[in-house]
């Protein structure tokens, strides 16, 4: 019992990692073409930057694979 709460926890972990960065991403996205059709000069200085916080983004959701990872084969197994 303990190990099936433990896997359904590991999913949980993940699916929520996925979906707010999902939500992160349309976010961003959307900020930069509103940045982008407002002041169309500005458009590589905000591509530049939003790249960088895409690549900041994408941390959360390989963290929350790697404590999903950890929860299944490394806690699970041992209960």
């Amino acid at each position: 019992m303990e190990q099936a709460i433990v896997y359904i926890a590991a999913a949980v972990m993940i699916s929520f990692a996925a979906l707010g960065t999902a939500l992160g991403f349309g976010a961003l996205g959307g900020k930069l073409l509103e940045g982008c059709a407002r002041q169309p000069e500005q458009g590589p200085a905000l591509q530049g930057k939003m790249f960088l916080m895409a690549g900041l983004l994408d941390a959360v959701p390989m963290i929350g694979v790697g404590l999903g990872m950890y929860l299944i084969f490394a806690v699970a197994p041992g209960l």
